[in-house]
């Protein structure tokens, strides 16, 4: 699907990366995306499939992105773009509805959605090879996850564990025993539900989300297998979709290596912001925290700080971490910290100025969205006919 002719003089999005990190030719309007030539992920060994793969994945419009949600989880999408079959499927959304199930401003939230958007085209995803959109613009999420809360056991959710994290990240609690069921609304506690509905209004067959999301991808596999016993037809309604585990690294706090980088930590210093300047970079990874064992070793156990910096670097070179932890063995955290700054520079360096610029492309990014999400309506407005058919709704 092309844009209307009516957007079609607005400046082009970076096109997919291609090569080893597809690169984006220079053009009039748009500056060159480097910094991903030289990283390297891989999913686990894909099994041969009758029928193409449809994949899923989502993010929520919380901020800037930082480097654990580069290197954990943007990047590996930009790889399953490159390396999917010409038949395979992609979508991927900004999930808005999964944002307010935590407190927003209204205003932070709008410009928040329209910068993940960005994010996305800065990284190289391209939106002529891959659906993308946000959730919020397709009325289907909705109204399936309401289907599919109507056969969701409670005891199912009860055992759900992420909303406690959730509720513990947001308040920087030091863990989940910090927080309580007085603080859980009735939206974190179905959340579950909704992000299976995402996953099977596309019928989507594989879904590449980090561990911690594992549970809800059980819980997923239940309900499609669930409605496709209560509801018979021909074939079965929803596959049952499969939780794809990337070879993504875990980024920890700069300035606690104990816990993950995350966005909500009160510490600026704590993490790595697409938007961070060459200066900040630098300044951020010398001062995070490190030891006084002379030497440099991959010990994540007894040596959390330097074990950090060493996976930052390997993840940003495609290099095994042990191998680089190597060639430091004699050398100080001076000169460790000061290669991953420029590691990390390198890495950021296209992608932070390309998003600077699709910033400022409004008209644009509008366009983009409201293609992805006439794209995502087709693909599962038929899924809901059949789901409406089958349950009566008709």
């Amino acid at each position: 699907m092309s844009l209307s002719r009516s957007t079609q003089h607005l400046r082009r999005a970076p096109t997919a990366l291609t090569s080893t990190w597809r690169a984006t030719r220079r053009t009039a309007t748009g500056p060159h995306i480097a910094g991903f030539n030289r990283v390297a992920y891989s999913t686990e060994a894909q099994q041969p499939s009758a029928r193409p793969r449809v994949v899923f994945s989502g993010i929520q419009p919380t901020g800037i992105p930082h480097l654990g949600n580069l290197l954990g989880a943007l990047l590996n999408w930009v790889k399953l773009e490159r390396d999917a079959a010409p038949e395979d499927q992609l979508i991927y959304s900004i999930v808005g509805w999964h944002a307010l199930t935590l407190p927003q401003d209204p205003k932070a939230l709008s410009a928040a959605r329209r910068d993940g958007l960005a994010v996305l085209l800065a990284i190289g995803l391209d939106p002529k090879r891959s659906v993308i959109f946000h959730q919020d613009e397709n009325p289907d999420h909705a109204e399936l996850a309401w289907i599919l809360n109507c056969i969701t056991p409670m005891g199912k959710l009860r055992r759900m564990t992420t909303w406690k994290s959730r509720l513990a990240a947001s308040r920087n609690a030091r863990d989940d025993s910090e927080v309580d069921e007085s603080l859980l609304n009735v939206g974190l506690f179905t959340y579950p539900v909704l992000q299976a509905a995402d996953i099977l209004a596309y019928r989507a067959t594989e879904i590449p989300v980090g561990e911690d999301q594992q549970q809800h991808i059980e819980l997923c596999r239940d309900l499609a297998d669930g409605f496709n016993r209560t509801f018979k037809g021909k074939k079965p309604m929803f596959p049952l979709p499969r939780h794809v585990i990337t070879s993504s690294c875990r980024v920890l706090s700069l300035k606690d290596p104990s816990s993950k980088m995350s966005k909500s930590s009160p510490d600026l210093n704590s993490r790595i912001l697409l938007t961070d300047s060459t200066s900040q970079v630098r300044s951020k990874i010398k001062g995070a925290v490190t030891d006084s064992t002379l030497g440099i070793t991959y010990d994540p156990v007894n040596r959390p700080g330097a074990a950090n910096l060493l996976t930052i670097l390997a993840a940003c070179t495609g290099e095994d971490v042990e191998a680089v932890a190597a060639r430091y063995a004699d050398k100080g955290h001076g000169q460790l910290k000061a290669d991953v700054a420029d590691a990390v520079e390198e890495l950021i360096r296209g992608p932070r100025a390309e998003f600077e610029r699709l910033r400022g492309e409004t008209a644009y990014l509008a366009s983009v969205a409201q293609e992805g999400a006439t794209k995502a309506r087709e693909l599962s407005g038929s899924t809901l006919r059949e789901v409406r058919r089958r349950i009566g709704i008709v």
